[in-house]
């Protein structure tokens, strides 16, 4: 039984320090999204008070 744990102790320290993939994924994402929000972030707004603008306008 203790050579069984310690061969179950050794297998579950081969990964250690290992990123898991979706850390990577989530993390990747949001670099993503930062970036576009970054650069299309203003044209975004202004689109959306336009259309804004438009549909109010028609009241």
């Amino acid at each position: 039984m203790l050579e069984r744990s310690l061969r179950n102790l050794s297998r579950s320290g081969d990964d250690r320090g290992d990123v898991p993939g979706w850390v990577l994924v989530t993390v990747m994402t949001a670099g993503l999204v930062v970036g576009l929000w970054a650069v299309a972030g203003p044209r975004l707004q202004q689109l959306f008070t336009q259309s804004l603008d438009a549909v109010l306008g028609q009241l």
